[in-house]
């Protein structure tokens, strides 16, 4: 744990980079002062300018050269056989050389994944990484885990991914003791498939060091009934991108209802306070940055549409892991949990469905 983290960034990945990467910086070292210094991986004619014009960035970065970058269009397989020396793989690889703690793009996200995976390898006890995202409840946020990088979990899976995002919570939004619970159809304990209810036996058999609340359904993501919700890359994806459109509409709806009449219109510059607080609270940029769990070192993902001031988000995200003893906590309970005998652990039988009278 560093009290100046040390954050490596691809430069040139995102639509709108390097620009919003650039004023990404600057923003961040606005809102939480020189906590960090960053190495930017990318082309230095592109970089040099925007530095120059923007001091508050160009203090507290370096630029680490290089003419070649992965496109957004490319196929994860194809950018890793041509990836290397690349600004995306620069700077996951100045984590793996111990320059940086953490790094940041906003890349394409499959070959993020490929190329962080061959960097940094796979912490012990993990057998696959995550991907977590947060999500805006009434009360803070609630991590959820995984939003896309694997399709199928076995049990053992979804516990490793519970162990992480607990940590991963505790260190990015500041819950001492953050609760868990597993996606699921309803929160009885003989509901849903085997895999979800193995993974609640494993983990009370593990006897991990782990807040666990049970199941949890889900509305109760927004609702923030727990800090944690774990589930496959399938289905947290699906909700991901649900809530994403929901967010949209709900936010299109209520435009529209403003602008309806005259009266309308003087209501909302009477509340326009109050809209702008609804506005800042829903506006996916204070969410901005997934982060992929279960390597041997830290990488921050943003969306890759974002502009500098989502882009200081992720950056954020990533100086409280550097900050954090988020790898130390999670080895811990992984050991726990590598402890436990191989194989699925046992589950009640799944409830018939009752005959129709």
């Amino acid at each position: 744990m560093h009290s100046i983290a040390k954050i490596s960034i691809d430069a040139m990945g995102g639509d709108a980079a390097p620009g919003c990467v650039v004023e990404g910086v600057a923003e961040v070292r606005r809102r939480m002062g020189d906590t960090a210094r960053f190495l930017l991986h990318g082309d230095q004619a592109e970089l040099a300018p925007l530095l120059e014009a923007t001091p508050a960035a160009a203090e507290v970065c370096e630029i680490r050269h290089t003419a070649t970058y992965v496109s957004m269009g490319d196929k994860p397989s194809d950018a890793l056989r041509r990836s290397r020396g690349s600004s995306m793989w620069n700077a996951v690889a100045a984590v793996k050389d111990g320059e940086a703690d953490v790094a940041v793009s906003a890349g394409n996200t499959g070959a993020l994944m490929a190329i962080s995976k061959v960097v940094l390898r796979m912490m012990r006890n993990v057998h696959r990484p995550a991907i977590a995202a947060s999500w805006p409840t009434p009360d803070g946020h609630c991590v959820v885990l995984d939003v896309g990088a694997n399709v199928d979990c076995a049990p053992r899976q979804l516990v490793e991914f519970a162990i992480m995002g607990e940590a991963f919570h505790r260190a990015v939004h500041g819950q001492a003791r953050p609760a868990v619970g597993l996606l699921n159809v309803g929160t009885e304990e003989l509901k849903g498939n085997e895999v979800v209810r193995a993974a609640a036996q494993l983990i009370k058999d593990a006897k991990l060091d782990l807040n666990y609340a049970g199941f949890v359904e889900g509305d109760d993501i927004s609702l923030g009934r727990v800090d944690v919700v774990v589930t496959d890359g399938f289905t947290g994806n699906v909700a991901l991108k649900t809530a994403e459109g929901t967010a949209k509409l709900v936010a299109g709806f209520l435009r529209d209802a403003l602008k309806s009449d005259p009266m309308a219109m003087a209501g909302a510059m009477l509340g326009r306070g109050a809209l702008k607080r609804l506005k800042d609270r829903m506006d996916p940029r204070s969410v901005n940055g997934g982060v992929f769990l279960g390597l041997n070192g830290a990488v921050v993902k943003s969306h890759g549409g974002t502009d500098g001031v989502g882009f200081a988000t992720a950056l954020r995200i990533a100086i409280e892991m550097a900050r954090s003893d988020f790898r130390d906590e999670v080895g811990k309970n992984l050991q726990r949990l590598a402890d436990q005998p191989d194989g699925a652990a046992p589950v009640a039988p799944a409830p018939q469905p009752a005959e129709a009278s």
